[in-house]
């Protein structure tokens, strides 16, 4: 299975940027679609982004679609979400995970190995 570490969370203002990453390891990652999700106080996790395993095909929540942006490194085991223009109800922990096929996936039991989470906090 692939461990998942993720990173640059914090707090930032409205229409600030954050650049997150998810560090993995295992030899399985090159392989292995990779989503980012995320889960608000109270709210079920949801998705958020998720692109396959050698990047060529990505798809994003509505919510965030035009303002974040997932990419991949497989040379560094690391996956990012680049998140622009945020808002308040961005607000949540985020998490990646990685997926039990090589594509893209919108569905949290198509992954079996997620991180610890990483908050982001956008204030108004």
């Amino acid at each position: 299975q692939v461990q998942l570490v993720e990173s640059g969370g914090g707090l930032v203002r409205a229409g600030g940027s954050l650049r997150l990453s998810c560090s993995a390891s295992g030899r399985t990652f090159s392989y292995s679609g990779m989503g980012w999700f995320r889960q608000a106080p109270g709210k079920e996790r949801e998705f958020v982004a998720t692109i396959n395993w050698i990047g060529s095909s990505t798809f994003y929540a509505d919510s965030v679609k035009g303002r974040f942006t997932i990419s991949r490194d497989n040379a560094k085991n690391t996956v990012y979400l680049q998140m622009s223009s945020l808002k308040p109800e961005d607000t949540a922990v985020y998490y990646c995970a990685s997926a039990r096929s090589s594509g893209s996936h919108l569905q949290t039991y198509d992954y079996v190995s997620w991180g610890q989470g990483t908050q982001v906090t956008v204030s108004s």
